[in-house]
């Protein structure tokens, strides 16, 4: 089990990978750096789950993003039908999971909510996954500049193109998922939860690198 003596510095995601969640555990703070600018095709708006076919790629959309625009600043587009497909997306993709009925209600109130701030969103889902967990750890915002500090910072570390770099942290653990017959690795934490229910940490545990 990772062994992270008091916290750890991250990005604001999206219904996090495996990765993301292999890279924090242990940690007795989860700091958030909300006041980061956006990384461009990042994980921030985007999150991975598994259909019948094929991995699909979730996003929810923003309106315009400006040059070194915070996180903390980008505001949810509901004019665009995102928040029905992803409903339907988890519905369809995860509805038949042995543990889907545990987790899905609790959800769905989430996004239900319809957070004008994807900051707010992301936080609220994220603080929801750590509690099915049954995490023992705070999750705090930084609203202004994260500085030098004594945590772990694995800011830019858990993003689409840094595969190389996720691979340094995560090491895939087959469990057993709803569609395909080959194992899809490091999608969202909610394809783990659905599918694996409380043996989700014993997943995790297994799949931390090895130094």
């Amino acid at each position: 089990m990772n062994q992270l003596s008091s916290g750890v510095v991250a990005d604001v995601l999206y219904l996090p990978t495996l990765s993301y969640f292999v890279a924090v555990r242990g940690a007795r703070e989860i700091v958030l750096a909300a006041a980061d600018p956006v990384r461009r095709q990042s994980f921030v708006n985007k999150t991975r789950i598994r259909l019948a076919n094929k991995v699909e790629t979730l996003s929810v959309p923003v309106y315009g993003v400006r040059k070194k625009q915070a996180v903390k600043d980008l505001k949810i587009d509901y004019d665009q039908k995102w928040l029905n497909v992803h409903l339907r997306g988890l519905q369809s993709g995860y509805g038949k999971a042995p543990f889907f009925e545990y987790f899905y209600s609790d959800l769905e109130r989430v996004y239900l909510q319809k957070h004008p701030y994807l900051l707010d969103l992301n936080r609220e889902l994220l603080t929801l996954c750590l509690k099915f967990l049954s995490w023992d750890v705070t999750l705090r915002v930084a609203a202004d500049p994260v500085g030098e500090v004594h945590f772990r910072d694995i800011r830019g570390l858990i993003h689409p193109k840094k595969l190389k770099e996720r691979q340094g942290i995560y090491r895939p653990q087959p469990y057993q998922q709803i569609f395909g017959a080959d194992f899809a690795p490091d999608l969202s934490i909610v394809d783990l939860l659905f599918c694996e229910g409380p043996g989700a940490n014993r997943i995790l545990d297994r799949s931390e690198k090895s130094n």
